[in-house]
């Protein structure tokens, strides 16, 4: 069984195919690529929502790291894919987990300028005063980028 393909399947969005490959070997559902995802984590990076459903319920861990520490919570995150927050939030996906640098799914949302993912993360518990590697919290990157209403969601959290 060829894993690049398994993955190409992932990337391009074919359920079908990804379906066909773990019926065939359902160990591939925690399988790493090259760079270390997880179908999980590929899937939410590249936001296949229905695949991201289906691995979720063949039982997929929800915050299983790729090489760089990273869940696919946080690739949701800093893509800005809301609908795949919610889904994995609702999967039991922890907001809080620092990836290998210290950053976190809020840290990477208000660096990427996601307003509408900072509220959500927000809204589930996401610890505005956690400092990443450097000692930085999210409101101290929105700061350094000047992103003006970020600040003020921020400081009316803190």
């Amino acid at each position: 069984m060829d894993i690049e393909s398994f993955f190409n399947e992932i990337r391009n969005g074919n359920l079908e195919g990804v379906k066909s490959y773990l019926q065939k070997n359902a160990e591939l559902l925690e399988i790493r690529d090259q760079r270390g995802s997880s179908p999980l984590v590929l899937a939410a990076y590249y936001n296949h929502l229905e695949m991201v459903d289906h691995l979720l319920e063949k039982g997929a861990g929800v915050d299983h790291k790729d090489g760089s520490g990273n869940t696919a919570l946080m690739g949701a995150c800093f893509k800005g894919y809301t609908e795949m927050a919610e889904r994995l939030i609702a999967a039991g996906a922890n907001v809080n987990t620092p990836n290998a640098m210290g950053g976190s799914c809020l840290i990477f949302a208000v660096t990427f300028n996601k307003e509408k993912m900072v509220e959500l993360l927000i809204a589930h518990g996401a610890d505005v005063a956690f400092r990443d590697a450097r000692g930085h919290t999210a409101l101290d990157h929105a700061k350094m980028q000047g992103f003006k209403e970020l600040i003020l969601l921020l400081e009316n959290h803190t």
